[in-house]
C-alpha cells in the first residue's frame, strides 16, 4: 500500500508542478518578449505620462496596447498584479515530489553505491547542500561582478563555471538520474530564490516609495531585470535536466556529466537566440542566428559522439553469468525462457520476488513474468532503467537475452 499511495502522490505532485511550471515559464516568456519588443511611445501624452516603450498586439480576437514605465507610473492603479505565486508553487510542487521520489528512498534512487557508498541520511544532507550551496554562490557573484562594467559577461562566464562544477561533483557523488534532476532543481531554486529575495522585495520598495511619495530608487528595477534575465536562460537547460530523467541513454553514460553540460549549454544559446530575435527585428541587435547554430551544432555533435558501439548478438542458449546454462534438451522459447528466467532469480528477485514486492510487482512465477514481459523489456532493455543504478550488476549480454526472448515471443511455456 505504501507503494501504490506514493506513486499516487509522485503523479499528483508532478502534474501540479508541470501545471506551475508552464505558468511561471509562460510569463517569463511572455515578459522578455514583451520587453524586447517595446519601441518608444509616439504619443505625446504617453511621453509626459513617462511611458519609455509600448507595444501594439493581436491576440484572440482583440488588440492589446501594454505599456511600460522604466522607473514608475505617474500614480499606481486600484489593482495590480503580480506575479509571484507562479514561481513559489513551481518550486514548492518541484521540491515535495523530489522528496517523494528521492528523498523519501534515497537509498534506491538517490545513492549509487559504485560511485559513493555513504548512508542516506548523509546522501540527503549533500544533496540539499547543492541547493543552498549553489544559491549562496550564485547571488556572491552577483552582488560582486553584477553592476561591475561588462559584468553581464563576467557573471555569465562564472555561473558557467560553477554549473559545470556542481555537474561534475553531482555525477561522480549520485546515481545518473539523480544526478541530472539534482542539477536542475539546484538551477530552479536559484530562480526561485532570484523572485523571493530580489525581484519581489525590490519591487515592493518601489511601490513603498511611490506611495510614500519619495524619489524611486532606478537600481531595484535594474536589479529585478538582471535576475529576471538570468531566469530565462535558466530555463532551457533545466528543463532538459527535468526531462532527461526518461531517457537513460544521457545519465547512464560514462560521461554524463559532460552530456548535462554540453546539452544545458546548447539550451542557454538556443534561448538566446529566442530573446534577442525581437531586438534584431527592431534593429537593434545583430543577427542572433549563430548562437542557435550553436547550440544545434553541440547538440548534434553530441548525439554522433553518445552513439552506442555495434553489439553482437548473443549466442543462443548461452550461459548466463554462470548462474545457470540453458536447458538444451528442451524445446529453444522453453530454453530461452529458462536462461531468462535465471537472469531475473539473480538480478531482479531481490525487489520483485517472494520476500520484496515493489511497486506490487512479482518476477519469480512464470505467470507474472508473461503478464509483466513488456515492462520487463522496456525497463531492462530499451530503456536500460532496472535494476535501478543496475544495483544488481545486469551486464549488456543478460539485457540482450532477454531482448531477444522478447522479441521472439516472451515464451514461458514448456
Amino acid at each position: 500500500m505504501e507503494s501504490y499511495f506514493l506513486d499516487w502522490a509522485n503523479l499528483l505532485l508532478r502534474w501540479v508542478h508541470v501545471i506551475t511550471a508552464i505558468a511561471w515559464i509562460g510569463s517569463s516568456f511572455y515578459f522578455v518578449f514583451l520587453d524586447s519588443s517595446l519601441t518608444p511611445p509616439e504619443d505625446e501624452d504617453l511621453k509626459k505620462q513617462g511611458v519609455s516603450g509600448e507595444l501594439w498586439a493581436v491576440h484572440g480576437g482583440g488588440f492589446y496596447h501594454p505599456v511600460k514605465f522604466a522607473v514608475s507610473p505617474p500614480q499606481l492603479p486600484k489593482h495590480l498584479h503580480w506575479f509571484f505565486w507562479e514561481s513559489y508553487s513551481t518550486w514548492i510542487s518541484g521540491f515535495a515530489l523530489f522528496t517523494v521520489s528521492y528523498l523519501y528512498s534515497a537509498s534506491t534512487y538517490l545513492i549509487d553505491k559504485s560511485r559513493m557508498d555513504w548512508a542516506p541520511a548523509t546522501a540527503i544532507v549533500v544533496a540539499l547542500g547543492f541547493f543552498v550551496l549553489f544559491w549562496l554562490l550564485y547571488d556572491a557573484i552577483c552582488r560582486i561582478f553584477g553592476q561591475r562594467k561588462n559584468g553581464d559577461a563576467i557573471v555569465g562566464a562564472l555561473v558557467l563555471v560553477l554549473v559545470c562544477v556542481a555537474s561534475w561533483l553531482a555525477c561522480h557523488w549520485f546515481a545518473g538520474r539523480a544526478a541530472f534532476l539534482l542539477v536542475g532543481a539546484m538551477i530552479a531554486t536559484s530562480m526561485s530564490a532570484n523572485v523571493f529575495f530580489w525581484i519581489i522585495p525590490g519591487q515592493r520598495t518601489v511601490i513603498s516609495q511611490i506611495k510614500a511619495g519619495q524619489p524611486v530608487d532606478p537600481i531595484h528595477g535594474k536589479r529585478g531585470k538582471q535576475r529576471s534575465v538570468h531566469n530565462t536562460y535558466f530555463t532551457l537547460p533545466v528543463l532538459f535536466a527535468m526531462l532527461s530523467n526518461h531517457y537513460s541513454f544521457t545519465w547512464s553514460h560514462p560521461q554524463n556529466w559532460l552530456v548535462l553540460i554540453l546539452m544545458m549549454f546548447a539550451g542557454a544559446a538556443i534561448r538566446q537566440f529566442f530573446v534577442m530575435r525581437h531586438g534584431y527585428k527592431l534593429g537593434r541587435n545583430g543577427n542572433p542566428l549563430p548562437y542557435a547554430l550553436v547550440g544545434v551544432v553541440v547538440i548534434v555533435g553530441a548525439i554522433v559522439w553518445m552513439r552506442p558501439a555495434p553489439v553482437a548478438a548473443p549466442v543462443a542458449n548461452a550461459p548466463v553469468s554462470g548462474a545457470a546454462s540453458a536447458d538444451k534438451t528442451g524445446a529453444s522459447g522453453h530454453s530461452d525462457f529458462k536462461a531468462v528466467q535465471a537472469v531475473l532469480e539473480q538480478r531482479c528477485y531481490m525487489c520483485h520476488g517472494a520476500a520484496v514486492q515493489m511497486k506490487n510487482l512479482r518476477l519469480d512465477s512464470p505467470d507474472s513474468v508473461k503478464q509483466h514481459a513488456q515492462a520487463i523489456y522496456q525497463q531492462a532493455v530499451v530503456q536500460k532503467l532496472m535494476p535501478m543504478n543496475n544495483a544488481t550488476g545486469i551486464t549488456d549480454a543478460e539485457r540482450a537475452l532477454i531482448g531477444k526472448w522478447f522479441e521472439a515471443g516472451a515464451s514461458t511455456g514448456p
